[in-house]
């Protein structure tokens, strides 16, 4: 069952912005999973030569990690002032 929110979603609420920050990350994380096995598994299927392939998974998880990293550590979610119009 996908989380409810208490109340009207809103991206100067700080508590949605982590919220959606990080469901981000977890779309993120499935699709790094389900790419990168598919293409290791078929890899290893037909033992072909793939040369680029590591450097493309190890490519990719560093970016997941600077995003971990950015979600957990550097993100500023504390309350945004009202922008003037």
């Amino acid at each position: 069952m996908p989380p409810r929110w208490p109340r009207k979603p809103d991206r100067n609420d700080p508590d949605y912005r982590k919220l959606d920050d990080r469901m981000n990350f977890a779309v993120h994380v499935a699709t790094f999973a389900v790419f990168n096995s598919g293409l290791w598994f078929f890899h290893n299927l037909k033992q072909t030569d793939w040369q680029w392939l590591p450097i493309f998974t190890f490519s990719w998880l560093a970016l997941l990690l600077c995003h971990l990293i950015y979600i957990s550590v550097i993100a500023d979610y504390s309350n945004t002032p009202p922008k003037s119009t």
